[in-house]
């Protein structure tokens, strides 16, 4: 199992270089790093062949590193597609999150599986060739992914070696808070291999343009939200869960320094939940 943290934040709060996000990362203690390769991500989809291989090597020389990039890939046809799967195998890169497919209204989702599961045939293609797992992340929100069971409708009948399910227990609790959230995780075991971790709250605002009460999720530092994380992880333990777990520290409303300390205890605390479950950790 490797703790890795998501480097997202640090270019969009720290506007870190590469380099510098490795320093940081390093110096937190992680094994290694998510990184981002997509439009305004760390590295750019038509730099791939030659950015990726010096990022990874640059991570590397500090310890790090790089057991998956996250990407906005939805098919295999789509420009850079081959480019960022054959780079990231040659880097020894095990996983690939793959990008999202908006939920198109009512009366569409239906429509909406079967053009998805199409699509995944190709991007299945490009796994196998390159022996690489596409992981697809579960996100909330209006996301074909944002329901747990439509995950798996996608997954069901793909190989998990090669199409596996990037569970986000933060997003899964946002939809399904009482016990949506594991139902989703019985359905998908036999896909997991990747977890994103970070939690959140529902807050009341009032909207001043129509005066009326509202709710609005936002990013809270584990254990202060909905996730029942020792929950989680006693699931994940029982379906013998091996794979990356992405600290995802997604705090907008901060500078680097607070970003940097909440990602500390984030990661201290995911330690102590799984600690008592796996040891080495």
């Amino acid at each position: 199992m490797q703790i890795v943290m998501f480097s997202k934040m640090l270019k969009e709060i720290g506007n870190l270089t590469i380099e510098k996000a490795g320093d940081q990362i390093a110096k937190l203690g992680f094994n290694g790093v998510d990184l981002t390769v997509r439009a305004r991500g760390y590295i750019l989809p038509e730099e791939v062949t030659h950015k990726l291989p010096e990022a990874i090597d640059t991570l590397k020389s500090k310890g790090l590193m790089v057991p998956m990039i996250t990407t906005n890939i939805t098919s295999a046809f789509e420009k850079y597609a081959d480019e960022i799967f054959r780079t990231a195998s040659e880097c020894d890169v095990k996983f690939i999150k793959l990008g999202y497919w908006r939920y198109e209204g009512f009366g569409k989702i239906r429509k909406q599986i079967k053009a998805i599961r199409r699509s995944l045939i190709g991007i299945q293609k490009l796994s196998r060739e390159y022996n690489i797992t596409a992981g697809i992340h579960t996100h909330s929100g209006s996301f074909v992914t944002a329901s747990p069971e439509v995950l798996y409708m996608l997954l069901n009948g793909f190989d998990p070696e090669y199409l596996c399910a990037y569970i986000d227990p933060g997003h899964m609790v946002v939809e399904g808070g009482r016990s949506g959230w594991e139902i989703g995780l019985d359905l998908l075991s036999d896909y997991v291999r990747i977890v994103a971790v970070k939690d959140f709250g529902w807050f009341k605002i009032i909207d001043p343009h129509a005066g009326e009460v509202k709710w609005k999720v936002k990013t809270v530092p584990l254990g202060e939200g909905l996730v029942p994380w020792s929950r989680v992880f006693e699931d994940l333990k029982r379906i013998g869960f091996d794979g990356v777990i992405s600290v995802h520290s997604e705090y907008y409303d901060v500078d680097l320094g607070e970003l940097l300390r909440r990602t500390r205890r984030d990661l201290e605390y995911l330690r102590r939940i799984i600690g008592s479950l796996w040891r080495g950790i």
